[in-house]
């Protein structure tokens, strides 16, 4: 028997942002499955307009994995995860270790795929971190536009750490997806 996927399902149990005060939850499930479609799009954004080529679907599926390890950790707030460079080394190493557990509920046939997608390939950890980032920018614009300011200064962050990245693809979904997300359902014409 194995336990993989019924850990996976368990990601509708993670809450994010739990040091933040939330009008809406928001569940690792919802996370990941946002992370996916935005990677995606992104994949494909480079391939159509910027001459790259990525694997879109190979994007999509590595970032609705691209947390899994919080299955076992929970969600390690980022202020503290990333307070110092020990601690930011310590958590790696948890997460490493959670991944490694996890590969480890699965029959031995299928851990090479599973563990290829949970570490993601280098071309395309750039794409699912952007990505990453944007839905967390998506969250504080949406917490905003239900009036709650507890998520200015997160939206401020992500967006500036989101720029750090020089990322063309999510410069292009910002400029033209991301003001979308704060427009009511009947504006979205």
């Amino acid at each position: 028997m194995s336990h993989f996927f019924a850990y996976i399902s368990r990601m509708k149990f993670i809450n994010r942002w739990s040091l933040m005060r939330n009008t809406t939850n928001e569940s690792l499930s919802v996370h990941s499955y946002e992370v996916s479609v935005i990677a995606n799009a992104l994949a494909v954004i480079g391939n159509t307009r910027l001459g790259k080529s990525y694997n879109p679907e190979r994007a999509a599926v590595i970032a609705l994995y691209h947390d899994v390890s919080e299955i076992i950790t929970g969600d390690m707030p980022t202020p503290i995860k990333y307070f110092n460079p020990a601690i930011k080394d310590a958590y790696k190493d948890i997460e490493k270790n959670a991944n490694e557990r996890l590969i480890s509920y699965l029959p031995d046939d299928l851990k090479d795929y599973y563990s290829e997608v949970i570490d993601g390939d280098e071309e395309l950890k750039k794409i699912v971190k952007a990505a990453d980032k944007l839905s967390a920018c998506i969250k504080c614009a949406e917490e905003l536009k239900m009036g709650n300011q507890e998520f200015k200064t997160a939206l401020e962050t992500n967006l500036s750490s989101l720029s750090e990245m020089n990322c063309p693809e999510a410069d292009i979904f910002i400029k033209e997806f991301f003001d979308s997300y704060s427009l009511p359902l009947d504006e979205l014409k």
